[in-house]
């Protein structure tokens, strides 16, 4: 505390706790740079509804988007006072892979998610969030699930 703090009695403010697996900045923290000053912060659940093709699959389409309505629905969000989510590369995705247990809040264990990345011949980058984790690419028009991400 500085000596003008003490005399006016203001109370120096606590650095937030920059780490893997923490809520900040209306997620969770997945990733860090060497700083700590920069990282990803992954939205704390799926993103919810679905793509307007499936919605009449009352119940089994919840969550489920194909990838050009992912990207939309990520860009349009407004989670817990932020407006700046997008949808991860692959990269950024298999870095929340490699963190899901810190993260949490996934639907199914075993889900397959969007990218932003995309592959050749209409196709885009996916990850699998099973145990097998594999990463490959998919026809855009496929259903899968959506995680939106922050950059701080």
């Amino acid at each position: 505390m500085t000596l003008l703090n003490k005399v006016f009695g203001r109370k120096e403010s606590a650095a937030p706790d920059i780490k893997i697996g923490v809520q900040y900045g209306g997620g969770i923290i997945f990733y860090t740079d060497q700083t700590g000053q920069h990282g990803l912060i992954a939205a704390k659940s799926d993103m919810p509804g679905c793509s307007a093709a499936i919605a009449a699959l009352q119940g089994l389409s919840e969550g489920l988007f194909n990838w050009e309505d992912a990207v939309k629905s990520c860009k349009k969000s407004e989670s817990n006072g932020y407006s700046d989510w997008l949808l991860p590369n692959k990269e950024q995705l298999n870095l929340l892979y490699l963190r899901k247990g810190a993260v949490g809040g996934f639907t199914h264990a075993s889900a397959i998610y969007w990218s932003s990345s995309k592959s050749t011949d209409g196709y885009a980058w996916i990850k699998d969030f099973s145990s097998f984790g594999c990463q490959n690419s998919e026809n855009k028009e496929s259903y899968n699930r959506v995680r939106a991400i922050r950059v701080f």
